[in-house]
């Protein structure tokens, strides 16, 4: 069987998720950095809705962060779980791209017994290998990955070996890109049993929004109903 978790930012997200026959999502904010930690109140809001697992990060841009920006993540890893949460996925990587393996150990201890996935900052590493070594040590269950490519489709012979090396020590677990198109493909090419997709669609008929920054405006994407049910379909007897 074939997991699949849906990246939402909204309730409705979660919502359109769940109806859609997603087994869990990941909760974010503002996905046009790449995602941000989400608020309490998102949080407690899609908990109930669908099994839940939260993004923890505090910025966007690197994955470098100093000793304040570790202890605001592990506060709000903390958060999280009190809200509900059934898994985080945090990520932390040091100035010459090897994983932070002190900022780690401190966020796994706010985890505690909850389970942990190292988001796709992995993707950023100057060895994937030694990366992989590391995140085994500290016991990490979860790897989103892209096989350190633009997308996983382009990244899929790396993401194999990713799964051969990590066998049940590491779930490794594609993301970037996937689509009902190649959803399968992935699964099959990779031997991965968990995949990753946004599914979304842009907001048609949206109302126009007021400029008052320079970052204001834009296209709006939504979790589409239509492509997680594809991409379940897809999946389903794999």
């Amino acid at each position: 069987m074939v997991r699949i978790e849906v990246c939402v930012e909204s309730t409705s997200g979660a919502k359109t998720a769940a109806l859609g026959g997603a087994d869990r999502i990941e909760l974010c904010a503002a996905l046009e950095l790449g995602g941000i930690t989400p608020s309490a109140g998102l949080i407690e809001a899609v908990v109930d809705v669908i099994t839940t697992h939260v993004l923890i990060r505090p910025r966007g841009g690197d994955f470098c962060y100093d000793k304040h920006e570790i202890r605001v993540m592990a506060k709000d890893v903390e958060h999280a779980i009190d809200r509900g949460a059934e898994s985080v996925a945090i990520g932390a990587l040091t100035a010459d791209g090897r994983v932070d393996m002190d900022a780690m150990v401190r966020l796994l201890g706010a985890a505690g017994e909850v389970p942990v996935t190292f988001h796709r900052a992995f993707d950023s590493v100057v060895d994937p290998f030694a990366a992989l070594d590391d995140l085994m040590e500290l016991g990490v269950d979860r790897l989103l990955t892209s096989g350190c490519a633009q997308t996983a489709a382009e990244g899929a012979e790396a993401i194999a070996e990713f799964v051969r090396r990590c066998g049940d020590d590491l779930c490794v677990m594609p993301g970037s890109g996937v689509a009902p198109d190649n959803a399968a493909a992935l699964i099959l090419s990779t031997g991965a049993r968990e995949i990753h997709c946004s599914a979304k669609s842009p907001v048609v008929g949206s109302a126009p929004l007021v400029k008052v920054g320079p970052h204001d405006g834009g296209q709006r994407f939504e979790t589409d109903l239509g492509r997680v049910r594809a991409i379940v379909t897809a999946v389903s007897e794999l």
